[in-house]
């Protein structure tokens, strides 16, 4: 579970392990990292960079030798980047939202991959509602997130003939600590849950049930495939 610390990625962390996974929190901060895993039974805590492509195969690899096998993957860590239309998009904001967000999701699947196919594993990678329609004066995170998708689909139709399986989960609107930070006036989250049809938030707890979900045997005829929890904003 690559930024699993925190947010989307710790409430994951947390169902997962309660539905009986032996968890690997992986994150840049590792005493945040360690904070989680020390409360979870058998969760073991590791340091990584998603951006460099050594940093999470030694993970991988460390994972593998200390829990005996790699069965699912949740590609969660990512940034949100800054706002504004692209002319005024920096480069440095670019490279780095692509970078960690996009370049970052290659990385670890090209690292998680080979001991997937050992196992037939599944992989989520943690997408948004950005991958599948466009927001105002982001435009490198829109193109980080639809990069996502795309990776997705491509995992899906190599390694579907190796039994392993590869799905995008999509939210929309949660509040981590790292919107949060970027959005902090309560009014303005409250302006955002009105334009949801179900006049409210999605919860980082109800995109960790369908993460869960589709890395489990249950999924077991789900691939390739970007699945919205967005209490219906995609269709408002």
């Amino acid at each position: 579970m690559t930024g699993g610390a925190m947010g989307i990625g710790e409430a994951v962390v947390r169902r997962a392990a309660a539905s009986g996974a032996k968890v690997a929190v992986i994150d840049v901060n590792l005493d945040a990292a360690a904070a989680v895993a020390a409360q979870l039974p058998g969760a073991r805590a590791y340091i990584a960079n998603i951006a460099i492509a050594s940093d999470i195969e030694r993970v991988c690899a460390a994972v593998v030798g200390d829990f005996g096998r790699l069965d699912g993957a949740v590609n969660n860590a990512g940034v949100g980047g800054e706002l504004g239309p692209l002319t005024v998009c920096s480069t440095s904001n670019w490279e780095r939202t692509i970078g960690i967000n996009l370049t970052g999701t290659f990385n670890s699947l090209k690292a998680e991959l080979p001991y997937l196919v050992q196992a037939g594993g599944a992989i989520v990678n943690m997408a948004s509602l950005a991958g599948v329609l466009a927001e105002a004066n982001l435009p490198a995170y829109i193109a980080s997130k639809h990069g996502v998708i795309g990776l997705t689909k491509s995992v899906a139709l190599d390694y579907g003939p190796m039994a392993v399986r590869c799905n995008a989960v999509c939210p929309s609107f949660v509040k981590t600590p790292m919107t949060l930070a970027g959005i902090p006036d309560p009014a303005i989250w409250e302006s955002i849950a009105q334009r949801h049809p179900m006049r409210r938030l999605v919860t980082a707890d109800e995109v960790a049930e369908i993460t869960v979900f589709l890395l489990s045997d249950r999924a077991g005829g789900i691939t390739g495939a970007s699945h919205l929890v967005d209490c219906g904003i995609a269709v408002a």
